[in-house]
């Protein structure tokens, strides 16, 4: 989720959001994958948390790897998401 690839994903994750088929249905994120992400990135997941709750629909995020939560965390962001108990192994 880096600048590089927001263009790209942008219409994937908002996509569900602006169909607006669904209300009140939660938005389930699975960010257990990524990688990378940057400021491009947390700007993509915080405008689909504002459209998502302009809907009436929760946005839950229900895997979230570590970069993602270490930048959610340095940026004071953690409080934004609803984001799922870190695995410890």
């Amino acid at each position: 989720m880096t600048i590089g690839r927001a263009a790209e994903l942008k219409p994937a994750l908002l996509g569900p959001l602006a169909a607006g088929k669904t209300p009140h249905e939660a938005l389930h994120l699975d960010l257990g994958g990524v990688a990378e992400i940057d400021s491009a990135g947390v700007q993509l997941l915080l405008l689909a948390r504002e459209l998502s709750a302009a809907r009436g629909k929760p946005l839950r995020v229900v895997a979230c790897s570590l970069p993602v939560r270490q930048v959610l965390r340095l940026l004071h962001l953690t409080g934004a998401f609803d984001l799922p108990p870190e695995v410890t192994s």
